[in-house]
Order: structure tokens, then sequence, then C-alpha cells
């Protein structure tokens, strides 16, 4: 993979500027080279049988989240969906929400995960998310639906990605969809689906949406372009669409009604740098590394889908690959800040290399620091948009195992700010409750009290001088998953007996407090490796 062939791109070196100018319903433009990414791994895919899901939330959304507990609601009572909570300080908060309208609410809801991005429920249910760019001649403006509504109702009411799936597009067709063109990558205990939606035109507030199942022994990425292609409606088992998916493209002249419907083609027709294909950096890269003998090139229109890896894939895998920055391949924007090697004497004949990687390069450069080195005549200093970024609000990968009950089945292994830096912790789907610091927003200022900057501060001192830093991070980052994996065995076995034994409450209080305590033990290693950092800067920066 050849790094130029990304060099047109420039990144804005605001956060929330669209390509199209589209903005959101909330007044925050969006930009999809600034947003998010999603991995899907089947469950013969994975090395221990689990469906996943995943998520980075790369923009300035809230970082809080709350565990929404299951309600019972009589008959006749309404739901209100809003806009604006994407940027709220606190649960609670109703600055800059919006009512736009209510639907029925359900006799009955279940509980869920909250995030900005609303994410998995008690019964294993778990949603991925990325923004795509879609057409703006379909966006339709007067839909009640954001995508974030879509996946609260989706979560409270569901218990299967095919559920959720039809939910929604039942939603969309009465009470219209509203926000761009957006993905869900849906998976429940059994299988994975990748979900995109958009609208239907200016002049119609419904949507068009299609949705297809990945197969078990595949994975798939979805990264700011739309995925799908080819629809087999005919076969129901892993193909949806709304009935109005072929009839809005030749409508709206996106398609002839001759040659083959294919959704992306149709309803895209390009990725974020303005070529014609359905993939770009991310997804290659991605799925270059999973199946690196499938040869797949930056010379391809199309990539597949979805592919079968070589090898079976961990929560691990998946964590190191939305952590990524291209390391070890021409794509390392760092990699190339070479300095002379103060191990290399003159004359000496050993192996030392002439050269090495400074250790003030930063993988995570903004566009302006990148273009100083550009205005020094380094031409190969171009922004490439890299997987991991600084500027990521939170991001999950959710584990859903069907040989265990659905609240320890069900785990979401959280981080806040820069995936390539931050340590996971686990929420499962069965604990009612959150450390009181991811209660607050920690967009909105520097403060003590939200977790958030517990790992902003200590990831941001890190890359002041990354090369040196990264000895200490990356081991503490990577610990905390195999901490995670050492002990889930004997939790899931604790929290089985409990509920067999009939003790529910205690079953759950056992995953609330081990939560409590994994994400207490990352804040006070961050803290220490955040003071250990300002230490080592006593002569200053």
């Amino acid at each position: 993979m050849k790094a130029m062939k990304y060099s047109l791109l420039l990144v804005s070196a605001l956060l929330c500027f669209s390509m199209n100018g589209a903005v959101n319903a909330d007044g925050f433009q969006a930009d999809n080279n600034d947003a998010c990414t999603s991995i899907m791994v089947g469950r013969l895919a994975s090395s221990d049988g689990s469906v996943m899901t995943s998520h980075t939330c790369d923009s300035w959304y809230r970082t809080w989240m709350q565990s929404v507990a299951p309600a019972d609601y009589p008959a006749d009572t309404v739901m209100s969906i809003y806009t604006g909570r994407m940027h709220t300080e606190y649960p609670d908060s109703k600055d800059g929400m919006k009512e736009v309208g209510q639907i029925p609410q359900a006799r009955h809801t279940y509980r869920f995960l909250d995030t900005a991005y609303p994410c998995l429920n008690e019964r294993q249910l778990a949603i991925g998310e990325t923004t795509y760019s879609g057409l703006d001649t379909l966006c339709n403006p007067d839909g009640m639906f954001m995508i974030e509504e879509l996946e609260r109702v989706a979560l409270q009411r569901c218990s299967t990605a095919r559920e959720a799936i039809t939910l929604m597009g039942e939603l969309i067709k009465e009470y219209g969809y509203g926000d761009s063109g957006e993905c869900l990558t849906i998976a429940d205990p059994k299988e994975v689906w990748i979900f995109e939606v958009q609208g239907e035109g200016k002049d119609k507030k419904g949507g068009v949406w299609a949705a297809v199942r990945i197969p078990d022994d595949h994975i798939a990425v979805s990264a700011n372009v739309s995925r799908i292609g080819t629809l087999d409606l005919k076969d129901k088992d892993n193909y949806m669409a709304s009935d109005n998916v072929k009839d809005v493209a030749k409508k709206m002249g996106l398609w002839d009604g001759k040659g083959e419907f294919s959704f992306w083609k149709a309803y895209s027709k390009k990725n974020y740098l303005d070529e014609p294909k359905n993939y770009s950096v991310r997804e290659l890269f991605i799925m270059q590394q999973l199946a690196p003998n499938a040869g797949f090139n930056e010379s391809m229109e199309e990539l597949p889908l979805s592919v079968k890896p070589e090898k079976k894939v961990s929560v691990e895998d998946v964590a190191r690959l939305l952590g990524s920055y291209y390391e070890g391949t021409p794509m390392n924007l760092s990699g190339r800040m070479m300095v002379k090697n103060k191990d290399k004497k003159e004359g000496d004949g050993s192996e030392v290399p002439d050269s090495v990687v400074s250790p003030v390069a930063n993988p995570w450069m903004q566009p302006d620091e990148i273009a100083v080195y550009e205005a020094m005549g380094d031409s190969l200093m171009h922004n490439i948009r890299t997987v991991s970024v600084p500027w990521c609000s939170y991001s999950t990968i959710i584990q859903c195992r069907d040989w265990l009950p659905d609240g320890v089945g069900g785990v979401a292994w959280i981080c806040l700010d820069n995936p390539g830096q931050s340590p996971r912790f686990p929420v499962f789907a069965g604990g009612t409750d959150l450390p009181d610091m991811l209660k607050v927003c920690g967009q909105h200022r520097n403060r003590d009290d939200a977790a958030l900057w517990h790992f902003r501060q200590p990831n941001k001192l890190a890359t002041v001088r990354w090369g040196d830093a990264r000895k200490t991070l990356e081991p503490a980052r990577d610990y905390f998953l195999k901490k995670g994996s050492r002990e889930l065995p004997a939790i899931e076995k604790a929290y089985a007996e409990l509920i067999s034994a009939g003790e529910n409450e205690e079953a759950a209080k056992l995953l609330t407090d081990y939560t409590r305590d994994f994400f207490g033990a990352a804040v006070l290693r961050w803290d220490e490796l955040g003071n250990s950092y300002w230490r080592a800067r006593w002569k200053g920066f």
C-alpha cells in the first residue's frame, strides 16, 4: 500500500466541519474524516465464539454514560424523541435539547447502556455506529429520527439484531429519518448485521435503508464510507431493505433501473476522498491486516463487504486495530521522522542503525503541525487519516456470547479518549450502575470529576515524547485487557451460580461492583502515568 495514494487528503484542523457542508439537527457539522470506525466479527471468526461489534466515537460528542433501568408503562403512554442530546453535560441536562415529536411508548422497556450512541441492552443486543457521506439531495431535516434516537428506541424494545432492523425500518417509514448517511453495526449472540440508511429526498420525510448479514466466519469494517453493494432480497435470511430501496434510486435519477442495483453506488457514489469507491484507507488497512493474502489493494473499485480472516479474531485484535496508526507500514506518519542514532559510533562495524525514529515523533499530529514539515520541504509529510485519533470521545468493543446468561454474556469493553492509548474496562449487560465519574461529560471543560480527563491529560502528555512515554503507557494499556481475560471466567462462573440460586440482585451487584473496581484501577494507573510524565518534563517541553 502506498502512502502517497492518500496524499491529497488534508484534514481540517477543526473537528466537526463537513466536506459537503451538511449540518445535523444539533447544529454541528459532521466531518466523515473525523468520524467513526466499526469492526464486526462473526461468531465463527472470533477466537472464543463471541459475536462482536465495535465503535470509535471520533468527534466532540458527550462522554457521560449511564445504565438506564427497565420500566413498565401503562397503555397510551408516549415517548418523546429529541435532538441535541449528543452534547449535554449530564444525564439529566436538557441544555441544547429539542423535542421533535412523540411516539407510542412500549409497555415494557429493557435496561440499556446509554452512551452518545446507545450501544448495549440487557438482552445482549449491541450496536456500533459510523457516519458516511450521503447525498445532500436525499437529506430531509423534517424527519423525526436522528440515528442515535433510533438506537435508543431499538435497545429499549428489541432483543435481536433482526428485530432492531425491522423496528427501525418501521419507525423510519412512519416518522421519517432526518440525519445524514449513517451505518449501524448491529449484533446479538447469534449474528451481526450492517445497516445503512439515508433520507429519501427533500419532498419526502421517510427514508431508504438496506441491511446485510455478515457471514458467521467473516469480519467486516465500516469507516465512514457506504459499504453495502448488491442486494439479494429473495434471500431473506441474509438481506433486508426498505420497500422503496430501488424506487427512490430510480425516482432521484441515481439508478437507471436496468443495470445491477448497488446500494452504495446509488446512494453514496464515493468515499470521503471523492473517489468512486466503497472503502478508504481504514477499511483497506484493517481487511489487509486480518486477511493479508486476500489480494486487497488500493486499485480496486470495490472491496467486498466482508472477508474470512486468516486467523481467529480476539478482543485484543480488535482493540489493536482500533488503536492503530499504521505502525510498520509506509503510512505511519511518525515513522518518517528519523534522527541520527546516538548509539552509532564512528567506525563501529556493528549492526547499529545510522538513524532511528525521533522520540518526539508523534503519530497523531494535527494538520497545522504537519503543515510545518511540508513548509520545510518534506514532501512525504501529508496527513493520512489514522484509525485511532486523539479527538476520540470514547470507544466500545462489545462481545455477545450465547453460552452465557445475558447479563454477563454481553460485555462492552470501553475506553475514553484515544483508543491507541487508553485502557479498556468492562461494562456488562446485567450491570445496574456506573461509577459517578462516568456520568459527567468531560468535553465542555477540564474537570477532575469527569472520567475523560483522567485519561486525556496523561495521553496528551505522552505524545510530547511518544518514543519514550509509550514504553510505560502501552504495557499499562495492554495490561487491562489481559487482566479482563484472566478474571472474567471467575466473574462469569460466580454470576451464573447466583442466577441459578435465584439471587438476581446479588448477581447484578457483582457485575456492577466489578466494573467499578476495574474502572477505578484504570483511573489510578493513568493518574500515576500522568504524574510520571510531568516529572519527566521538569526541564520543560
